[in-house]
């Protein structure tokens, strides 16, 4: 299915084949990455738990998102609220209004389904854009404190700035904050 398209930016449902492209476009950048999560998310897709999607640039994948309608895990779950997963705009496509467009229509998607909606922010410097852009667009932290391997991290307790330390975020409908 085809959510968006306009002015060279095509926002559609995540394909098979983006899954290997996305994958050698990631490491060619330098990001550990590997197709397990593109072929975890079209599961997830071809299961009715996810929404895929892939942003195009010009006819080139640029990017992609998934929302989860009734999230099972992070700060919110089994609370009924859809979360944003695994958001990404691939840096030579960054700074062309990709990334807007494409958590536009995530956000539209998730809140279809819920009033409130939540995702986790990375804390390294390499997810600094991303903070940024979900603080913008009304984006606010939950007040559980940053999270460790699915798990809140404990007062004190060691962990590791890496992929896994996240701040979970949320925002309601209509702006409020939850």
């Amino acid at each position: 299915m085809v959510y968006y398209d306009k002015n060279g930016i095509v926002i559609r449902d995540l394909r098979p084949s983006d899954a290997q492209i996305l994958t050698e476009k990631e490491i060619a950048q330098g990001w550990d990455a590997t197709i397990d999560k593109f072929e975890l998310r079209l599961k997830h897709q071809a299961e009715g738990k996810a929404i895929a999607l892939a942003a195009e640039w010009n006819g080139s994948v640029a990017g992609y998102v998934n929302v989860y309608p009734d999230a099972k895990s992070g700060a919110f779950a089994n609370r009924g609220y859809a979360e944003i997963v695994d958001f990404a705009v691939l840096e030579k496509y960054r700074r062309r209004g990709i990334g807007s467009k494409l958590m536009d229509i995530a956000e539209q998607i998730a809140f279809s389904y819920s009033d409130v909606i939540y995702l986790g922010v990375g804390l390294h410097s390499g997810y600094g854009s991303a903070q940024r852009m979900y603080v913008r667009r009304g984006y606010v932290p939950d007040g559980s404190g940053v999270w460790y391997r699915d798990q809140v991290c404990k007062p004190y307790a060691d962990c590791r700035n890496d992929d896994d330390l996240v701040l979970y975020l949320s925002k309601r409908r209509g702006g409020e904050t939850k």
